[in-house]
């Protein structure tokens, strides 16, 4: 008979039985009938889902590392420890959650941001304490009001000097290498200066160490820098980062002479500069500490033009010393018309719309935007002129106040986006210590103006002053804008670089 396969391999009878029977629909793959599957050395494994340890265990993907749909595993996670890149949007939210609908949440979601813009604060808050700290400390120990802004006016000069020097060396050597020691200098200097007005020093040893404050990094530059290095190649995202920063610089404008005058008050006339001193030194230390955000070191393999020679940029830098002396000139005509109290009006005007501000889409064309900007501040600057004429009550007076503010911060975003536009990248602090610079500047002279105009014409006159001074800035523009050799749009990734390249 014939001998089946079977029994020509008698090695098969002794393989022991699996414990557990295949069922053969297990692999509907195999087709039944002769083949491998006749072969009993061929006695397919049971599959892994038999075994009840690994049935519920999740098996790993290559999805899971990449970001994917909301919810699936972690990848939210890993794309929170990776962070926002430059030009990629990223939200606060986790699985399940959707991105905020409000641009300033989204942008303090980015990771680093809410611990250097801290810092940022606390650093710039002391901006509008020192100059009040300093009139009623020097005039109420030598009672002259004359020498009090003598030294502080000295220690704006020699800011409008120094100040572009230190953010040169900040954009060659890097924010927390420079910002640190120039800090400290500045806090020697204003201690130096409360030992000279508690011990009645002579009088140009005030001069000399309020002047030593010009080594004072720009704080609120050196943050616009750090947007524009994490939000490069995003318009949107840098726009509302502008607004953010005008905003603040509203609100600590703000707060600060409050604060230095209730505590100088309250306590005695040192504590305003002593506690300011304490402030800029530890949120500059705050700031500097994030060295995650801080824009790298563009090494210079040839010498760079200053950004003064950048078509166009002299011209934009005309528009803010004008535009400072709106902001000089109304702060003098306000104290004297008053009181200081009421500029805080002002302030939160601009605060208040840098923040909407901040929430539209960023102009295509920023030039033509800051002509309307500049216009609708001189329109706006005419209100507080038609209350003093008028003989308005003081409400009426804070109300206009309240309403010409609200053009403020407008104009300094657009301003600033067109010298962030105008500037090579590895001299963005540079370039926007120049603008702030020029602002400073403005200050001073629209001061001296709107003091000169008071003392001879009275105050409702003086309120001539800022409005005259926002109609000097918009002729400026418009004829910057016509001798401009093209029109200025929204830059694509790169090309703010490029253009600011071929322009040096």
């Amino acid at each position: 008979m014939p001998i089946s396969p079977a029994a020509a391999r008698p090695e098969s009878a002794s393989r022991p039985v699996p414990s557990r029977p295949v069922v053969p629909a297990a692999r509907p793959d195999v087709p039944p009938g002769p083949g491998p599957a006749a072969r009993p050395d061929a006695v397919p494994r049971p599959v892994p889902a038999a075994r009840p340890d690994r049935a519920d265990a999740p098996r790993p993907t290559p999805c899971s590392r990449s970001p994917g749909p909301v919810g699936r595993g972690p990848a939210p996670r890993a794309r929170e420890r990776r962070g926002a890149g430059p030009g990629r949007p990223w939200s606060a939210g986790g699985a399940g959650r959707r991105p905020s609908s409000n641009p300033y949440l989204r942008l303090l979601a980015t990771p680093g941001a809410r611990a250097f813009t801290a810092g940022n604060l606390i650093a710039r808050l002391p901006m509008g304490m020192f100059s009040v700290s300093a009139v009623i400390m020097i005039a109420g120990s030598r009672g002259s009001y004359a020498l009090a802004g003598a030294v502080t006016a000295t220690g704006l000069a020699a800011t409008a000097v120094v100040a572009p020097f230190t953010a040169r060396l900040v954009d060659r050597f890097g924010q927390a290498r420079v910002a640190v020691p120039a800090t400290a200098l500045a806090v020697l200097g204003s201690l130096a200066l409360v030992l000279c007005v508690h011990y009645d020093a002579p009088a140009w040893t005030l001069f000399a160490a309020y002047a030593a404050t010009a080594t004072t990094p720009n704080t609120g530059g050196m943050s616009r820098a750090r947007w524009a290095h994490l939000h490069r190649g995003d318009p949107a995202a840098l726009h509302t980062a502008n607004s953010f920063e005008q905003a603040a610089d509203e609100l600590c404008f703000m707060l600060g002479p409050v604060l230095a005058a209730t505590l100088c008050g309250a306590l005695f006339p040192e504590a305003g500069t002593l506690v300011g001193a304490v402030l800029l030194m530890s949120g500059v230390l705050v700031f500097a500490a994030q060295r995650a955000t801080e824009p790298p070191v563009t090494p210079r393999t040839r010498t760079v033009a200053s950004p003064l020679r950048t078509p166009g940029m002299p011209a934009l830098l005309a528009v803010f010393l004008a535009t400072g002396a709106v902001f000089g000139a109304m702060e003098v005509v306000s104290i004297a018309h008053a009181g200081g109290a009421i500029l805080a009006l002002q302030a939160a005007g601009s605060c208040a719309a840098g923040l909407v501000y901040g929430s539209l889409r960023p102009a295509r064309n920023v030039r033509r935007r800051l002509l309307l900007c500049l216009a609708a501040m001189t329109a706006l600057m005419s209100l507080p002129l038609l209350a003093a004429a008028g003989s308005a009550s003081l409400p009426v007076l804070a109300a206009c106040l309240l309403v010409a503010g609200a053009a403020t911060a407008p104009t300094m975003v657009t301003g600033m986006t067109l010298v962030q536009r105008s500037t090579r990248p590895e001299q963005l602090n540079e370039g926007m210590t120049l603008a702030v610079t020029a602002l400073l500047g403005g200050i001073a002279a629209g001061a001296a103006t709107g003091g000169w105009l008071v003392e001879h014409a009275g105050t409702a006159t003086g309120y001539a002053a800022p409005m005259a001074a926002a109609a000097l800035a918009l002729v400026i523009a418009g004829a910057g804008t016509r001798t401009g050799s093209r029109k200025e749009t929204v830059p694509r990734t790169g090309t703010a670089g490029s253009r600011a390249s071929r322009a040096g």
